[in-house]
């Protein structure tokens, strides 16, 4: 194959989809334009994130980017070619309609970062549930530098990070490192670029020998919580902890702790 067919090939392949037992790998395939989110591209993901949603099969997925970065954010390109402001709309639902996907899916999603994660791609780590990056890796909202405040990844970084961090990096658009990352919260981890992937499949596979019925109903209580009073907070919890004791998943792990064994999950 040439190489100008085998960019081709790649082109027409936005996004891959890799599976290893339990561990599904969506990996964002535009390389050559770092990843950025094109609207075929989100509506592939959005595709992906609901099968993975209904697949019993599927335990854990990560996210990550082919080439030299995770994700550049949007395409500029297509926003620049939206001429109504029904087109941009309907593309910045679509896109908030992706990071709600990842948010609400039952199973636990985990961002695999390298090189940039920028605008809309620092709005997908932060939307992950658990994130890993090499430490050669950048995150930043550059969105002022162009005029463009990142409100959008605002909402997701705002959740994730400190407020005086969150406004830093919308303000200033300034690149953060690896390690800046992870004193912010943005990331849980930063391992050298050989150790990323054992890094990442460390906690899909930790994650994904635990019962699925525990996690999802363990991941949506976590979620709903966190905008809740306190009290409605601990009232939600205590709810979800007596369904959870009554699981049939449950009785197995108190039983097999008890008779110093490994449980066995049904994932109900």
């Amino acid at each position: 194959m040439t190489a100008e067919r085998s960019r081709a090939a790649d082109d027409a392949m936005l996004l891959r989809r890799d599976r290893g037992g339990g561990v599904v790998h969506l990996i964002l395939n535009r390389p050559r334009a770092f990843n950025s989110l094109s609207s075929d591209l989100m509506a592939m993901m959005q595709t992906e994130m609901n099968a993975i949603a209904a697949d019993p099969g599927a335990r854990v997925v990560i996210v990550e980017g082919a080439g030299r970065g995770f994700c550049a954010g949007h395409d500029l390109k297509e926003v620049t070619s939206l001429k109504t402001v029904e087109a941009r709309q309907a593309l910045m639902a679509q896109c908030c309609k992706l990071m709600l996907s990842v948010v609400h899916c039952p199973k636990p999603v985990i961002a695999k970062v390298h090189g940039v994660a920028a605008a809309a791609g620092c709005q997908l780590v932060a939307s992950c549930d658990l994130a890993v990056a090499a430490e050669g890796a950048s995150f930043m909202t550059p969105g002022v530098n162009i005029g463009l405040f990142c409100s959008t990844p605002m909402v997701a970084l705002g959740r994730n990070v400190g407020r005086k961090q969150a406004m830093e990096m919308l303000l200033t658009g300034e690149a953060m490192d690896a390690p800046t990352a992870l004193r912010f919260g943005l990331i849980n981890r930063h391992v050298p670029t050989g150790e990323l992937d054992a890094a990442a499949m460390h906690f899909a596979q930790l994650i994904a020998s635990k019962s699925a019925y525990t996690l999802r109903i363990g991941k949506e209580a976590f979620y709903r919580q966190m905008d809740m009073e306190l009290e409605d907070a601990y009232k939600m919890a205590s709810d979800v902890m007596v369904e959870n004791m009554l699981a049939a998943d449950a009785h197995e792990g108190m039983t097999a702790f008890i008779e110093k064994r490994q449980p066995v999950w049904s994932d109900q």
